[in-house]
């Protein structure tokens, strides 16, 4: 069907299928739609990959994360108070509405499932420097998403988280009187800068999350570590396991250390070092702490 038609300039620029059943000049393919390497543009019909899913589940996490940073931050309590558990709970109610809603808002319409158009190489993510122009005569703007719904479905979604806080959070805070500012204005800043970050960083965060993922959970868990005042190997164990609110952010810290591993779709056996970074951190912290190397010092 396709193999009488022309071929076009660029790698992104291709022809689409006219209602009277002729076909168009070479151009910008439809939102929806792709390139296929006969020049004519098609629908993006595949189903999603499930590394793909994973990648909108890593954007989908770290807006969660951020909120139930700058909501710990703002308690500045060591056991989990009721303001704290509540405005983490609206958080992940804000959150989990955007992600359900932005599914629902693509293709197909109304479903928990996307099409999509496969992932070929990073470029697919940057068509904006491929427009090609022949002879540096004519250019051809044929800037899409290529990668279709992977780009839109995290602005969206970023939009929505926001649209929820202004709308869930206030309601909740009233009517179980409880305030929270300041994670709110904190939210005002790192959703529009992931929204940069994503705009600008999407195609590079979505060949290395597994690997951000595994970074984030180990740098996170030895600066929770390091924050203790009681650095002893006793101390840093029991309260890993009695205190409860220390047992839920290393448990988050694992899922996410967990979370990367399976990504990278290796060894599945690598999940059974995941308490690792915590065990390593509380054996070594004797050879690491400034106060050891004092009490040394002090001996000689």
């Amino acid at each position: 069907m396709y193999n009488y038609l022309d071929r076009c300039p660029g790698i992104y620029c291709g022809r689409s299928l006219l209602e009277n059943g002729s076909w168009s000049s070479c151009g910008v393919c439809p939102r929806g739609s792709r390139v296929n390497a006969s020049f004519a543009c098609m629908p993006c019909r595949d189903e999603l990959s499930t590394y793909s899913w994973l990648y909108l589940g890593f954007m989908t996490m770290l807006p969660l994360m951020m909120h139930c940073f700058f909501i710990d931050m703002d308690a500045k309590d060591r056991k989990f108070s009721r303001k704290q558990l509540i405005l983490t709970a609206s958080a992940f109610v804000e959150v989990a509405l955007a992600a359900i809603l932005a599914t629902l808002f693509m293709e197909p319409l109304w479903e928990l499932r996307l099409f999509a158009c496969e992932v070929r190489k990073l470029t697919d993510w940057y068509t904006l420097f491929y427009n090609p122009n022949p002879n540096y005569e004519t250019a051809y703007h044929c800037t899409q998403e290529a990668v279709y719904p992977l780009q839109t479905i995290v602005l969206v979604y970023y939009f929505l988280c926001l649209l929820n806080m202004f709308i869930i959070r206030p309601v909740i805070s009233s009517m179980l009187d409880v305030r929270g500012k300041a994670p709110m204005y904190s939210a005002l800043y790192f959703l529009p800068l992931l929204t940069l970050i994503h705009g600008t960083c999407c195609g590079l965060i979505y060949y290395s999350f597994p690997y951000l993922s595994i970074a984030m959970s180990m740098v996170a868990n030895a600066i929770h570590y390091s924050l203790k005042l009681d650095q002893t190997q006793k101390a840093l164990l029991l309260s890993s396991v009695w205190d409860v609110k220390n047992v839920v952010i290393i448990s988050v810290h694992w899922l996410l250390l967990a979370f990367g591993i399976s990504s990278l779709n290796y060894h599945y056996a690598l999940l059974c070092l995941v308490p690792f970074p915590s065990l390593f951190y509380i054996l070594t912290v004797r050879f690491t702490d400034p106060g050891e190397f004092r009490e040394i010092e002090s001996r000689i």
